[in-house]
């Protein structure tokens, strides 16, 4: 590329590199999930191996689908958001080089660590002290070429979903280096800075927060770029927005204490993350209502654009389990519904419902733009993906709403002399059904994954790298 070119366009090859790869760790990430769903309904698939255990894979689970496909997929929409909006190209093509190869470094190094035993034991936090002082020094990159991106904009105004992706960025460093700061003892182990309830409350700090920022107010940024722009309407209330943005990013922060209830935490600690919680349904519906609405004088495109279908849906989701947590927040409820399937299926309406169908949306939307196609290689392709997901979300969430129940009744259940009616293995054999459906689910959802890894594979070998450069342009004094 000439030097005129690349100070008149984009960088979109950090975009794309993303984007594939936000892909495949997709897929490697689900089918891991389906894998271990399947451990618990056929416990002989555990293989006898120390290294496939259900313990050692869950985690790599976990860091898969939110740390390699979740990252990827915001690492790819922010490059490619704070670009189109502030008309500017990224600030340094090798840092932002860096930033993708180190994150694909950090996920190497997950697969290699985590079945092999090496952890720190922390939620969605497991990965040793070494690979932890990595992540810090990519996310610092990150934050340089995000922010260096919206400091040069040619633009007066940053768009709000850049204060959503910047708020993500902030608050996740400050997440990752107080909760993961460790006395190291050898080169693969260490041991937590803080003990006993502290610990607890600052993982949980970290871990509600790593849902609220990372998986929440990031994947929030892309909704407001990309659901207006697929639905070629301007946002509802850019009043809203901002509102949404300030009373998210204030209370959701206070919220983690709820994982804790009927613990050694103090009640004080408890009631304050349930209070909060309870408070936070307000910001979270804003903008579910402030995406929904932005579809005024366009519901008739959902008849034909599978896309938006994506996009619109993931907000649905988003609504239903942001009422669901401050919900289960409640200690009444939560002494029913913890330690039980019902919080799995909690999570994954979210993770599933919300962070991955948004993501496929706006990977849908953003990758032929990004390889210079006018759209994807097949719409029927993405039209059988749609139906798939939300099947397979729906028989996911529903089975394990039905398990959680029946465990949370059974586990409470007292004989008249005060002896449990139930063993744990009676209440384990009475979840297996949801086990099963449980796993089916995963598999219609994994399945439409593969589709999607095919549809964009067709997508990418039809483009032409002429066209990559035209997809790359600044159009001069083009709002976006």
């Amino acid at each position: 590329m000439s030097t005129a070119i690349s100070q008149t366009a984009y960088n979109y090859k950090v975009v794309r590199q993303f984007a594939v790869m936000t892909v495949i760790w997709g897929v490697i990430g689900m089918l891991l999930g389906v894998f271990i769903a399947a451990q618990l309904v056929w416990p002989e698939l555990n293989l006898g191996l120390e290294w496939t255990s259900f313990g050692r894979l869950r985690p790599l689970h976990t860091n898969a689908v939110i740390f390699a496909f979740g990252g990827c997929a915001l690492m790819a929409t922010s490059f490619y958001v704070v670009q189109r909006t502030s008309q500017a190209r990224l600030i340094s093509d090798s840092l932002a080089a860096f930033v993708f190869w180190g994150w694909q470094l950090v996920i190497v190094l997950a697969v290699i660590t985590l079945p092999m035993g090496y952890t720190g034991s922390k939620e969605y936090a497991e990965l040793e002290w070494p690979i932890d002082v990595l992540i810090t020094i990519v996310w610092v990159a990150y934050a340089v070429v995000f922010f260096g991106t919206v400091v040069k904009r040619k633009t007066k105004h940053i768009y709000v979903g850049n204060w959503f992706y910047g708020a993500f960025i902030l608050v996740t460093a400050m997440l990752h280096i107080v909760n993961s700061a460790a006395m190291p003892v050898s080169l693969f182990k260490s041991y937590s800075m803080y003990s006993g309830a502290t610990d607890a409350m600052i993982q949980w700090w970290y871990g509600h927060n790593a849902v609220g920022f990372f998986l929440t107010t990031g994947f929030l940024g892309m909704m407001y770029y990309f659901v207006p722009k697929q639905a070629e309407r301007p946002i509802y209330s850019y009043r809203l927005s901002i509102v949404h943005f300030w009373a998210l990013i204030t209370l959701y922060i206070w919220a983690g204490p709820h994982h804790l209830h009927y613990t050694a935490l103090p009640d004080w600690a408890q009631s304050l993350g349930m209070a909060m919680s309870l408070i936070l349904l307000a910001p979270s519906w804003g903008g579910m209502i402030n995406g929904m609405m932005s579809l005024s004088g366009a519901w008739h495109k959902l008849r034909t654009d599978p896309i938006l279908r994506f996009l619109v849906v993931s907000l649905a989701f988003y609504g239903m389990s942001t009422f669901e947590g401050p919900m289960m927040a409640i200690k009444t409820v939560n002494a029913l519904s913890h330690y039980t399937d019902w919080t799995i299926g909690h999570v994954h309406a979210g993770a599933l419902g919300w962070v991955a169908m948004i993501s496929i949306g706006a990977l849908y939307h953003m990758i032929p733009k990004v390889y210079g196609r006018e759209q994807m290689h097949s719409i029927a392709l993405i039209n059988l993906h749609f139906w798939l997901a939300t099947i397979g979300t729906v028989l996911y969430i529903s089975s394990m709403w039905v398990n959680g129940i029946t465990q949370g009744l059974m586990w409470r259940a007292i004989n008249e002399d005060g002896t449990l009616t139930y063993s744990f293995v009676e209440a384990l054999e009475a979840s297996h059904p949801g086990f099963v459906v449980r796993m089916i689910g995963g598999m219609f959802f994994v399945t439409g994954m593969l589709l999607m890894a095919y549809n964009t594979y067709r997508t990418v070998r039809a483009a032409k790298p002429a066209e990559y450069e035209a997809a790359s342009q600044i159009p001069a004094g083009v709002a976006h």
